[in-house]
């Protein structure tokens, strides 16, 4: 008999919805280069545009602002390099703690190769920033500083970042903002021009689209340094040859995931909320991380006292439990999630956590499954660490 199994890691890469892979599969068919003058590279070129248009229309953008790239790395990296060259003589860049490493790495990599001053935003113990708290970066020397990115919801915990008044308080003084949103559309209400934001990040298969095309929503008069160059494609921001078959996909899944997003919202949230529940029942001291109540409504992430976290994802797995560890993993050793650890956790619980999350493929026989072999996962795990 197959054992049943539970995939509880769509933060990591959700299941392609049924729409996105039929409008890809349509465009394998054709044959064609955007970038061609002749019939069948202006009727791949024509899906390349409808695909602009559908994407914009359901994230409140104008077409002109969608900038399709390989994913949500290159769009941050473009980002953040990008509006970093663009207002050089400045230097300093504004950046969460608690980024994702798309972002943080750019960051890095501009202190010690284009001398830019990195100065990581605090968070609080539920891993946000608040306004007081950027404010605060900023008027310190409002004229030195070249942009700012501050993620719309975090990928490992969950918290929800006050993205609409942080990016105000950036126009105030009139800082490019740019907002990794790679987790929060299809789960939260995201709309570009009501954020504020000047820039924002989405990827295809974080909403039910394909992997490796994403997109950069670019407000108009912004125009970031290209991090690559060639056949001018993209506003001249990113060149290169446009997967139309991706993008495709990638507005077909954007499209059905914004427009389902309240119904699967409630669904998630309560199905979470429930899970969230047993967990705490099944093991009575783990530690629940993240906002409460300002989360992702697919996110449930939390720390085992006295386990290592990687011990207890394979446990998990070869149970038939599929979820992530709230670590990064280097050279194959285990490194406390940095996220966590600017939170204020203590190593031990940065590296003892796992992030459990939901999404359109997700029922409550996936939490069933997850309650049944977790207690003694914990268990083997918590006596594998005292040995």
């Amino acid at each position: 008999m197959t054992r049943p199994s539970a995939y509880l890691d769509h933060a990591a890469t959700t299941p392609m919805l049924p729409e996105a892979i039929e409008a890809m599969t349509e465009q394998l068919k054709r044959v064609g280069n955007p970038s061609s003058l002749h019939a069948a590279g202006r009727q791949v070129r024509r899906v390349v545009e409808e695909s602009r248009e559908t994407i914009a229309d359901a994230l409140g953008a104008r077409p002109s602002e969608v900038v399709f790239t390989s994913g949500g790395t290159e769009a941050d990296n473009l980002a953040i390099k990008g509006l970093y060259w663009a207002r050089q003589p400045r230097r300093r860049v504004l950046i969460s703690s608690v980024e994702h490493h798309a972002a943080l790495d750019p960051a890095h990599w501009l202190a010690t190769s284009q001398g830019a001053e990195v100065e990581l935003l605090e968070v609080d113990p539920y891993g946000r920033v608040h306004p007081d708290t950027l404010r605060a970066a900023i008027e310190r020397d409002p004229g030195s500083v070249a942009m700012i990115s501050i993620m719309w919801a975090n990928n490992e915990v969950g918290t929800i970042q006050p993205v609409r008044v942080l990016a105000a308080i950036a126009r105030d003084h009139g800082i490019p903002f740019h907002t990794d949103a790679v987790q929060a559309i299809g789960q939260l209400p995201v709309s570009f021009a009501e954020s504020g934001a000047d820039a924002l990040t989405l990827t295809g298969h974080k909403v039910g689209g394909p992997m490796g095309v994403g997109a950069l929503l670019l407000a108009r008069g912004l125009t970031p340094v290209s991090v690559q160059h060639g056949g001018g494609q993209e506003r001249d921001v990113r060149s290169g040859t446009l997967d139309a078959p991706a993008i495709a996909g990638l507005a077909a899944a954007v499209s059905t995931a914004v427009k389902h997003q309240e119904t699967q919202s409630r669904r998630l949230t309560a199905l979470r909320d429930e899970l969230i529940e047993r967990v705490r029942q099944a093991v009575p001291d783990v530690i629940l991380n993240g906002d409460p109540a300002n989360r992702l409504p697919g996110n449930a992430h939390f720390s085992f006292p006295g386990c290592e976290g990687d011990a207890l994802l394979m446990l998990l797995d070869a149970k038939g439990v599929e979820c992530s560890t709230g670590s990064a993993c280097s050279a194959g050793v285990a490194q406390p999630s940095h996220v966590l650890l600017a939170m204020g956790a203590d190593a031990a619980a940065a590296r003892g956590s796992l992030r459990f999350t939901l999404g359109h493929t997700s029922t409550r026989e996936d939490v069933d499954r997850l309650i049944e072999v977790l207690p003694a996962a914990v268990e083997r795990a918590r006596r594998a660490g005292l040995s």
